[in-house]
């Protein structure tokens, strides 16, 4: 069984990013928004600036009180699209609630939208056309391409149907001509649909919800959840049962979240290099 390091895997990535940068003459830039004080979503701002300076990005971050209004949002989205220094723009998920998050998403400039939300970007990933991606399902299949683990003609089961994860993870699964099932909260027989999994993707937010009777023996398996639990972190993957059965899996912390924030940079260089 092999323990797929996502955290080495990031850092050979962000240092290729960071020799890229050192030869441009105009380095890139990244507007990061953050709208309220959500304590995850600002350690996730915090680190992204932090990885922007060691790579030589400039950043722009925004800390926009809860009170700013949707106008107020857009108004700053038109400036930032109309910078010439910033090459890609990021609204921190998720946005106080009064704030229509998808009508902000789409207002981002689809060739600055580096996360890989606005609906354009969306639909052309949908269709198999060349898109911006968003960094945690761009990273899952870097990962799995960087281990040689091979996607195609395999039966990919991803459990969760979100915008961020499942659903352009699944997209992507095709492009490389897996055969996919996404399974979420009406799925019924679960437990058996992943059995047939040759792997099996966890991205629904619930702790140790796949036990080693869902995972067929030699299955990769992929941990995108991530919760506190008694000063835990831990996954959606019972990890310590699982991994008697996987051939390879991701652990939590140091899977698939230290590929986001790389994927992002990458994006950001995709970016750049799109305006230049």
């Amino acid at each position: 069984m092999k323990i797929i390091d996502g955290k080495s895997i990031a850092k050979e990535i962000r240092e290729s990013v960071k020799n890229e940068v050192s030869t441009l003459l105009r380095k890139p830039g990244l507007a990061v928004i953050l709208v309220g004080d959500d304590p995850a979503s600002t350690v996730y701002v915090n680190n992204k600036e932090k990885v922007c300076m060691e790579l030589g990005i400039k950043s722009f971050v925004y800390r926009l009180p809860s009170t700013t209004t949707e106008k107020e949002l857009c108004e700053l989205v038109d400036e930032l699209n109309n910078n010439d220094e910033v090459d890609g723009i990021l609204l921190q998920h998720p946005v106080p609630g009064e704030i229509d998050e998808k009508s902000v998403f789409n207002r981002i400039s689809p060739e600055k939208d580096v996360d890989g939300f606005n609906v354009i970007n969306k639909g052309k990933l949908s269709v198999g056309l060349d898109s911006f991606v968003p960094c945690t399902p761009l990273g899952i299949v870097y990962m799995l391409k960087h281990e040689e683990i091979k996607i195609e003609g395999k039966n990919v089961v991803i459990i969760g149907r979100s915008n961020i994860v499942g659903k352009p993870l699944a997209s992507l699964m095709l492009k490389e001509n897996a055969t996919v099932t996404v399974c979420h909260s009406k799925t019924e027989n679960i437990e058996e649909i992943c059995k047939n999994a040759d792997i099996l993707v966890a991205a629904l937010g619930k702790p140790k919800f796949v036990k080693e009777d869902m995972v067929k023996d030699g299955a990769v398996v992929v941990d995108v959840g991530i919760s506190k639990v008694d000063g835990k972190l831990i996954g959606d993957v019972d990890f310590e049962n699982v991994s008697k059965k996987a051939s390879a899996i991701t652990p939590v912390p140091g899977g698939v979240g230290p590929m986001t924030i790389a994927m992002l940079m990458k994006n950001v260089m995709r970016a750049y290099y799109g305006r230049k």
